[in-house]
């Protein structure tokens, strides 16, 4: 047998490089040599040495019968372990590669010899032979040049049989590659700087999306841009009289990089899931916004000088109510940056969508307590989507504040907190940009730009001065003279990217957990229990509730809901301003929330309440532990304000329940209002007065006692309607007839039933377990304030301060129990008050 390298006429000449390994199999007549490499599936496998992809052949191989009768042939030694030796066209022999059956024992998948993922393993298809030719790895593919000869004709090519060909005796006989890897062999190619590369087909639906992406600004763009904001935030606050235009100068760079090159939001469509969501929290920089929006086309010029006038949507503080654009209402410092983080919960944990949470923050709210509990709970959650951009411009309402341009004191803060710090110079537009890109780009922590900037920036007769806060400029049109005259530079922000927008999904069967109506000495259900199951049976039924708690979820039993959705519920910790304001931020999302901490802990995040009322968000505040009936915990547990704190919010909802039946029913009621909604439960267990099948609602009360000869109306909610009836019976026992209500709603509350009451008995005594001042006496007192006489009037309530002591104990101290309401009643008859 021989094998020889030789073309038509002869041998051919051979270009440097290794030689060329091949695919051999001893058919009985001859040797059967295909291209490794094919897209056929013949790759050669084995190690390092391994030749990968097709290769172009440097001349036929020919074969012999194993006798070596071939005329003119001489036979080829053999080799090692009787292998035969293949002629080298260098001269010399070689030995044949090792080949191997792929269906023998010892067959094996492909390992990756290096990471290329063309490389990955696949077996080895059955039947086939494969090799593990030994040497390095053959260098990459150059292209023909004079160094190096080009591709033989399709006829001789190795292991390739032409149908217009016969083959010869000095073809082997095997199908071979076909098809493109055929192509591959027949056809020269060209080098890779000449070869022409097809034309790209646009899907049309996609086209137009592609199409309207916009060049980002360069340094000189947005400088101008930036100046534009300055110019109209003037022009805005002399047109208006007042304003904050020099705190609007100062970030007027860092709204300007943001805008054009960095936010991403349609303002078409402001609710778009994909939108990313930008927080003014110094919402006193408004001018600025509103500026921002008319360099976005949001708004007109002629709109712009409607700034803080009668009916204008361009109020002195933005609100989500006015501008579909606005998240939340700002105004109130150190707020913007706590709701921000309910936002960027929401998207992390909710929503998972990839918008970015931009909050521009001043450096005088800094001060604010909310701000470091804000940031601590970022920190904690690793909310890489909240960008925090500081605008340090060193000068407060009355002057400096506490640390002035020390940019590395803010930094200290936020880095213990675990953020990304960036600090930068506010004016160098190159700098924010880079900036704003590194935020973007930072994963697993938030990150907070500290940006060096100076009040009044651009005009020097308030750049950088004390005294000029809250002030419209003395002489706009230098100003505006000074910074390059008004503008109307116009700009397309950013589309957002398309986003899968998660839609809770409704069961649609609500089931609330039952109980039966308690009999003479059985024991009761507190209503805090009740709220427990009944929160988590809405959670079952809604995937849009949501829950929060204060690091109490043991004792107001919001627990129950974390333990059977705990991916929609977040633990806040010590931090009640924080868990208000994610309320607020997820319901800005769309989210259905409950926050829930101890009634007389929500005082501390009243200014949240307030301010949700003002954005127009729907949120479920519950406070548990109300009143004296805590017991032994003393006053400091107590909730003692919270119905006249709730009741004060304007829109809010108020209902206080007193049976496990009635709390389930109004935590589930309380989903579908709107505004601020407040629910009081208690601490101790009360009988169950209703049955399950019993409906309440919003601004209803219910009769409990009634007759015609009723002397007086015991007028009671929560723990002291149970004592308010034990009265009522121990004085029929007299033959004193008392009417009861249960004013479940306190706000709203049921003005007519009250009226008829008054007009049936004379006269209405009150009983809370709350101080008299803004509770349920003046929640009666106000449904007589339309001019009608007014009924005689008796409040009981809490005028002491309390202590440590049982639960009965505290009720008779504060001369609400049963025994003080029934005095009560029987000194009205005794002095014939009531005839």
């Amino acid at each position: 047998m021989t094998m020889t390298k030789e073309g038509p006429s002869g041998p051919l000449p051979r270009a440097g490089g290794p030689a060329r390994r091949w695919v051999g199999r001893w058919t009985g007549e001859g040797w059967d040599l295909r291209v490794p490499g094919d897209r056929l599936g013949n790759r050669p496998v084995g190690g390092p040495g391994t030749v990968r992809g097709p290769r172009r052949p440097e001349g036929p191989w020919t074969s012999a019968d194993p006798a070596g009768r071939t005329a003119g042939r001489a036979p080829v030694p053999a080799g090692r372990g009787g292998w035969p030796r293949l002629a080298d066209p260098g001269g010399g022999t070689r030995k044949a590669p090792e080949v191997r059956d792929a269906t023998a024992p010892e067959a094996h998948r492909e390992p990756t010899p290096h990471r290329d993922r063309r490389c990955r393993s696949r077996p080895v298809p059955a039947g086939r032979p494969y090799v593990v030719p030994a040497g390095p790895r053959p260098r990459r593919r150059r292209a023909a040049g004079p160094d190096r000869p080009l591709p033989l004709p399709a006829t001789a090519v190795p292991g390739r049989r032409r149908a217009s060909a016969a083959p010869g005796p000095d073809v082997a006989r095997a199908p071979g590659p076909v098809g493109r890897a055929a192509r591959q062999h027949a056809q020269p190619r060209q080098p890779r700087r000449q070869r022409p590369r097809p034309r790209r087909q646009r899907n049309p639906r996609h086209h137009s999306r592609t199409s309207r992406r916009r060049r980002l600004m360069n340094t000189g763009e947005l400088v101008e841009l930036g100046q534009q904001l300055r110019v109209d935030g003037i022009r805005a606050s002399a047109a208006a009289g007042s304003g904050h235009p020099t705190s609007s100068m100062s970030a007027a760079d860092l709204m300007a990089v943001l805008l054009a090159n960095h936010l991403r939001y349609d303002f078409d469509r402001p609710a778009h899931p994909g939108n990313d969501r930008f927080v003014l929290s110094k919402g006193h920089a408004s001018p600025l916004l509103y500026a921002a929006y008319k360099a976005a086309g949001a708004i007109d010029d002629a709109e712009l000088l409607t700034y803080r006038t009668l009916g204008s949507r361009l109020e002195g503080h933005p609100t989500p109510q006015r501008l579909p654009w606005v998240e939340t209402a700002t105004g109130s410092l150190g707020q913007g940056l706590p709701v921000g983080v309910g936002i960027a919960l929401s998207g992390k944990r909710l929503e998972r969508a990839e918008y970015r949470v931009w909050v521009l923050c001043g450096d005088s709210e800094l001060a604010e307590g909310s701000v470091w509990e804000a940031a601590e709970h970022a920190g904690h959650e690793h909310l890489d989507n909240l960008i925090a951009i500081v605008d340090v411009n060193r000068l407060g309402q009355r002057g400096p504040t506490r640390h002035g341009h020390d940019l590395d004191a803010y930094a200290r803060r936020f880095r213990a907190f675990g953020w990304h710090i960036v600090e930068i110079d506010g004016h160098d537009v190159d700098a924010i940009d880079r900036a704003y890109g590194e935020a973007a780009s930072t994963r697993g922590r938030p990150t907070a730009i500290i940006a060096r900037t100076l009040k009044g920036k651009g005009v020097t007769d308030v750049e950088d001065r004390e005294g000029l806060h809250g002030k419209p400029l003395k002489n706009a049109d230098d100003a505006i003279a000074e910074l390059g005259g008004p503008r109307d530079l116009r700009i397309r922000v950013q589309e957002p990217p398309a986003t899968r927008m998660l839609h809770s999904v409704s069961t649609g069967d609500l089931r609330l957990p039952r109980w039966d109506r308690s009999g003479h000495g059985d024991g009761g259900v507190a209503t805090r229990d009740a709220y427990g199951k009944a929160l988590a049976a809405l959670g079952t039924a809604r995937g849009d509730i949501v829950a929060l708690d204060g690091e109490v979820g043991d004792s107001t039993r919001a627990e129950t809901f974390a333990k059977e959705h705990p991916e929609r519920y977040f633990e806040c910790y010590i931090a009640e301003q924080q868990m208000v304001a994610a309320a607020v931020g997820m319901a800005a999302r769309g989210w259905v929330p409950y926050a829930t901490t101890f009634a007389a802990f929500l005082t501390r995040a009243y200014d949240f309440v307030r301010m949700a009322s003002i954005s127009g968000t729907g949120i479920n505040l519950v406070g548990s532990h109300a009143g004296v009936a805590i017991g032994q915990d003393g006053p400091s547990q107590m909730g003692l304000e919270d119905l006249a704190m709730m009741r004060a919010v304007h829109g809010s909802t108020v209902l206080y329940p007193c049976d496990a039946n009635q709390t389930a029913r109004l935590v589930a009621d309380m989903a579908g209002l709107e505004g601020v909604r407040y629910l009081r439960t208690s601490r101790g267990e009360s009988p169950v007065i209703y049955g399950p099948e019993e409906a309440f609602p919003v601004g209803g009360s219910k009769v409990l006692r009634s007759s015609d000869s009723d002397r007086m109306t015991f007028v009671a909610a929560g723990v002291t309607v149970p004592e308010a009836l034990a009265a009522a019976d121990a004085l029929d026992r007299e033959g004193i007839k008392a009417r009861v209500i249960d004013l479940y709603s306190v706000k709203p509350v049921d003005r007519l039933t009250l009226r008829s009451a008054a007009e049936e008995t004379g006269c209405l005594i009150t009983v809370e377990d709350h101080h008299p001042e803004g509770g349920i006496g003046d929640a009666v007192l106000g449904a007589f304030l339309d001019g009608r006489p007014v009924p005689r009037l008796v409040r009981l309530g809490v005028r002491t301060m309390p202590g440590s002591a049982t639960p009965e104990e505290q009720l008779r101290a504060a001369g609400i129990d049963a025994d003080s309401i029934a005095a009560a009643g029987r000194l009205l008859v005794e002095q014939a008050v009531v005839p």
